[in-house]
């Protein structure tokens, strides 16, 4: 069938019914695709000359450019856009002339082939070139320049392209999006189709981007009933890993088993069996789905509760205290210099290297620091933790000691190796976490330090912590240096803020006294206002600013136009790598989503000559700044982290790679079908900028956030800057941030098994 002719049907029936228009033509783009739910909007040519292109609208799940069409639905006509296609099921014909075929290679659907190798491979073969990539691929090597290396590549790309196809036919009649689906064929291959069938809830533990509302979609369309036990189990492990995503490590049983029943829609007794059934170790000694213990209540009341956590997060609790405590109350010591060390001519010593008086409850976190195995300096911005850190690491060199610097983020470890003349890296890299996440280090295996520091601990969640405190050796030294007073971690718990807690063992100094020289400044005189629940000063700062618009639309607008044109023309700031817009929330129109998009017009807008990738809803363009938004352990030297932020430094076509220059200096390939682990960065939610410090900040604080306006989310946002903040949005929605105490404590036993081991 020539993929050129376009036709256009549509009869009646018998019954009077009117049946489906079929139009036929090659698919030449997507103007926009909605990844959750595959409705698309593309632009196909149906053959008719004058390069004009139609309009489809509907279910294009998995059709890529290039492609020819077989496309069954109804005409219609749009007020805007005129006359359109509205498309109800289609599929893929191969094209039938070299044209076509010619194009159908160039458009970048087989990874490996470009315009350049379509033109010669279909040059050499016309019209049989498809059946030699299908049947005979070895022969590719007949075309110039095309060695043994790509000939293969091509080859592979082929039939993975085929077998995701099929996988995909078959998804899509449970609306799965297409990223989803080649993710499904990632994971399990040719067993993909067989999974799906038969354990569609494995999908949800198993695939990155499957919740359980989408297996259990495509449960109850292969069959599963709505009542099955398999079904209840998976609910309920859903709800505790939704649980661990708000940051709780574990949730009351009473809440859980309304959580579930509210989401399962079935009765609450089968959900307190199939909870029974899963907290029960299995015959073969494996782990159960669940632990359940007695806890203190996470409001400190005396009455205690059944706490169901998952399986790692039970572990890794009982594990982080029992290895802090082992830490904290050994023998050993490997800087036992400090135990009866003369501190006035340490001290004395030190100033000469500084030339400053360090202030006595600066000399307490010294004298802790260095003679305590386990402890914690916290304090606000201004009160000079960054220089008592700075005094520890010198003292601890002049001993010979080995000293290891760490932080959440890479941008958090650059600032600490700057301060101190020292290497730091990310706790990541320092672990050298491996594909799957173990560490390199770890308890049998500890790092090669005798004095660990890790900067902006309030970022450290229950995970990481607990990776982190086994590969330290017994007898280092372990200081937690952070601010409590700023959100608290992305991932589960609250391990600060634990470590801080009134009968917790780990000794601390918390730094109070503003320095006369940051009391100069309105970033840090406001976030210690802000911090004691008083409004920030913006008449008269030269600092701080506020532009006063009451319409979240309108303020949205005025957050692109100060971080993009008016930052930037003042004081001379590189809108994208000294700018940062931070937004309560991500939704809304003065969200980041929408605010992404209107920055990146502003400060990447699409050129001609500069490359391009649209995924789903968005454009990926060479120069874009871009975060990336889960965990994973395979990529780069060890893992890309939740939060990492990068540039885009190169976009492939023909191999279809995408490159980010990430903020550690390390470069991170991502094939296209991977594009859903990243997101523009021009604007991040405040919890995202954890740990991460910018020349100049911009926050949107509007009464479209209302729910989410809290004092230490303000707090977080304001302390994120070095030089400058500027707050764009009402008055009322400002007091309403600053007057609101967050919400109660995360679901965490950390403290109470400090305070009770």
């Amino acid at each position: 069938m020539s993929n050129q002719a376009g036709s256009q049907t549509g009869s009646q029936t018998q019954s009077g019914e009117r049946r489906l228009a079929v139009l036929e033509g090659v698919l030449e783009r997507i103007t926009y695709a909605n990844e959750e739910n595959g409705y698309t909007v593309a632009r196909v040519d149906t053959g008719r000359g004058a390069g004009d292109l139609l309009t489809v609208v509907g279910a294009l799940l998995g059709a890529q450019v290039g492609e020819s069409l077989r496309m069954e639905g109804r005409w219609g006509s749009h007020p805007q856009y005129g006359k359109q296609f509205t498309v109800e099921n289609y599929t893929t014909v191969l094209p039938a002339t070299v044209q076509g075929i010619r194009r159908y290679l160039g458009s970048g659907l087989v990874k490996g082939i470009g315009p350049v190798f379509a033109d010669r491979i279909t040059q050499h073969f016309g019209l049989d070139t498809l059946t030699v990539i299908e049947e005979e691929p070895k022969r590719l090597i007949e075309v110039p320049g095309l060695g043994p290396k790509r000939t293969k590549k091509i080859a592979d790309a082929w039939e993975e392209q085929k077998a995701i196809k099929e996988v995909m036919l078959f998804l899509q009649t449970v609306e799965v999006s297409t990223s989803i689906a080649v993710r499904i064929y990632k994971k399990y291959g040719d067993a993909s189709i067989s999974v799906v069938k038969n354990q569609p809830y494995r999908l949800a533990a198993d695939v990155w981007g499957i919740g359980f509302l989408t297996a259990d979609k495509i449960a109850q369309s292969v069959g599963i009933p709505h009542d099955s036990p398999e079904r209840v189990k998976a609910g309920l492990q859903y709800a505790l890993s939704q649980a661990t995503d708000q940051g709780n490590c574990y949730l009351p049983e009473e809440q859980l088993i309304a959580d579930a029943v509210k989401l399962l829609q079935v009765d609450t007794g089968l959900v307190i069996e199939c909870l029974a059934e899963l907290a029960q170790v299995p015959e073969d000694g494996g782990d159960p789905g669940v632990v359940r213990e007695k806890v203190p209540g996470p409001d400190g009341g005396s009455e205690p509760v059944t706490a169901v956590y998952l399986v790692p997060f039970h572990r890794a609790e009982l594990a982080l205290s029992a290895q802090l405590l082992r830490l904290l109350r050994t023998d050993e010591d490997r800087m036992p210099g400090f135990r009866d060390v003369a501190w006035d001519k340490a001290l004395g010593w030190l100033k000469g290297r500084t030339g400053v008086d360090l202030a006595p409850e600066q000399e307490a976190a010294v004298k802790l620091a260095l003679t305590q195995k386990v402890a914690v300096l916290t304090g606000g911005p201004g009160c000079g933790k960054s220089f008592t850190v700075r005094s520890i690491v010198e003292l601890a060199r002049a001993k010979k000691a080995r000293v290891v610097l760490a932080a959440p983020t890479g941008r958090a470890a650059k600032r600490l190796a700057e301060l101190t003349g020292a290497e730091a890296s990310t706790v990541h890299r320092l672990l050298e976490l491996k594909p799957g996440g173990d560490a390199a280090y770890d308890r049998d295996r500890p790092l090669q330090a005798d004095l660990v520091v890790v900067d902006e601990a309030s970022m450290l969640d229950l995970l990481l912590a607990n990776k982190l405190v086994k590969a330290v050796p017994p007898g280092a030294h372990l200081l937690f240096v952070g601010d409590v007073d700023q959100l608290p971690s992305v991932g589960a718990g609250e391990v600060l803020r634990d470590l801080l807690a009134p009968d917790s063992p780990i000794p601390a100094v918390r730094l109070t006294r503003v320095f006369r020289q940051a009391q100069q400044s309105g970033v840090v005189t406001n976030a210690h206002r802000i911090n004691a629940g008083q409004h920030p000063v913006t008449d008269g700062m030269k600092d701080f600013f506020l532009f006063v618009e009451d319409d979240t639309e309108a303020a949205g607008r005025l957050t692109v136009d100060v971080a993009a044109r008016r930052i930037p023309a003042k004081f001379g700031l590189d809108p994208r790598r000294d700018v940062q817009v931070l937004a309560p929330m991500h939704r809304g129109p003065a969200g980041a989503g929408t605010l992404n998009g209107l920055l990146q017009q502003a400060v990447t807008p699409g050129r001609p000559d500069l490359a391009e990738k649209r995924f789903g809803g968005r454009v990926f363009r060479v120069g874009d700044k871009v975060t990336q938004i889960r965990n994973n352990y395979d990529k780069g030297k060890n893992g890309v982290f939740n939060g990492t932020v990068g540039v885009v430094t190169s976009l492939d076509p023909v191999d279809q790679r995408l490159t980010v220059l990430t903020d550690e200096d390390e470069e991170v390939p991502y094939d296209f079908d991977e594009l859903d682990e990243l997101a523009h960065a021009y604007a991040v939610t405040i919890h995202r900028s954890q740990g991460s410090e910018y020349p100049a900040v911009v926050i949107p604080v509007t009464t479209g956030a209302w729910m989410m306006l809290q004092r230490n989310l303000l707090y977080t946002a304001v302390t994120r800057a070095r030089q400058l903040v500027v707050l764009v949005g009402s008055r009322k929605a400002i007091g309403q941030a600053v007057r609101t105490v967050s919400a109660g404590r995360r679901c965490t036993a950390l403290d109470f098994r400090l305070a009770g081991l």
